[in-house]
């Protein structure tokens, strides 16, 4: 893993204590409000943070795009290392959701924002009420693209957090497809429709969309993981000849992400892809090029989900600059 963006497991404790500080001074801190204006109903309130001004907007800004009635950046940020879902292993999990307090979350969430990151793939997950409530009353702003989990109320997220679109969770969806009842993800969608946000369907599969766009769904926009990861066994049993692997619902195959670009690609709809990085996998040295392949296997109104995790370095920054570079040529 040494030569993983991950790699920080094999540093050593001395360097992790000495970046811990650098890591809290990532946002810019400021006066909290008791309460988020937005905050979720039952969400704890707000608390104090010491008043620091605020850094300026960086020079360097993430192109936007249009979507919906809305200009955002085309890199969005993720939420699974906030919370600890790794995709890698359960001890990295651990360590992930150990070191983000409440105040690293929000100060991501402010490096974000200063890279002109102004979209978040929210879910209603864990502490994410209270984290999203702070970081709204420290004048943080995300435009909220949510992806609801099962049995989560897609009309309460609407009243209450006032979001951009809602779009089903891809595991949610992926059950569906394997099991024949995707009858339940089209009046999903139905119901979404008339809570008047935009409405997507997210899954890992290629062929989820090929459906979704033959049967004319009335659906706004795609979240389309490159990594095909929720394979049955049957299906990794055909793809790895006949072997299995460790932790069958996170392997990472390089032949996938083809597959799911030209499915984004032949829809007219917006996408966005996600996992473009392979949960970390992909190596320090690659990640560039990883994003390079990313923009250029979309459409110019797609975009990207990103989760960041910068505990050895700024990770927001080396993201922001590596993607302005690709969509700018410079």
């Amino acid at each position: 893993m040494s030569n993983t963006r991950r790699g920080f497991l094999n540093v050593g404790a001395a360097l992790a204590a000495g970046l811990s500080g650098a890591a809290s001074a990532l946002g810019a801190q400021q006066p909290a409000p008791p309460q988020a204006q937005n905050a979720p109903p039952g969400a704890p309130p707000a608390p104090q943070r010491a008043a620091a001004p605020l850094r300026p907007a960086s020079e360097v800004q993430v192109p936007h795009m249009k979507f919906g009635s809305a200009d955002i950046s085309r890199m969005v940020l993720g939420c699974n290392p906030f919370y600890g879902y790794a995709h890698y292993n359960n001890n990295f999990g651990v360590v992930m959701k150990e070191w983000y307090s409440e105040d690293k979350v929000c100060d991501v969430m402010h490096q974000c924002n200063r890279f002109g990151i102004n979209a978040f793939n929210y879910a209603h997950l864990d502490r994410g009420p209270q984290d999203l409530a702070r970081f709204q009353a420290e004048g943080g702003k995300m435009h909220l693209i949510i992806q609801v989990t099962a049995g989560v109320d897609a009309a309460m997220l609407v009243k209450t957090l006032q979001p951009l679109a809602l779009q089903r969770q891809g595991e949610v969806v992926d059950r569906a497809f394997q099991t024949g009842q995707m009858n339940t993800v089209k009046e999903w969608c139905k119901q979404v429709r008339d809570l008047g946000v935009l409405v997507g369907v997210g899954t890992h599969k290629p062929e989820v969309i090929a459906q979704v766009e033959e049967e004319g769904w009335d659906v706004d926009f795609y979240s389309g993981c490159v990594y095909n990861r929720t394979r049955t066994v049957d299906e990794w049993k055909q793809a790895l000849h006949g072997e299995m692997m460790e932790m069958a619902s996170d392997i990472y195959m390089q032949s996938d992400p083809p597959r799911m670009y030209k499915a984004i690609r032949q829809t007219r709809k917006p996408c966005f892809a996600f996992k473009v990085l392979a949960a970390g996998r992909v190596s320090d040295r690659g990640v560039e090029q990883a994003f390079r392949t990313a923009f250029e296997s979309i459409k110019p109104t797609d975009g990207i989900y990103v989760g960041m995790f910068p505990r050895t370095k700024d990770e927001v920054r080396e993201n922001a600059e590596l993607v302005h570079r690709v969509l700018s040529g410079s």
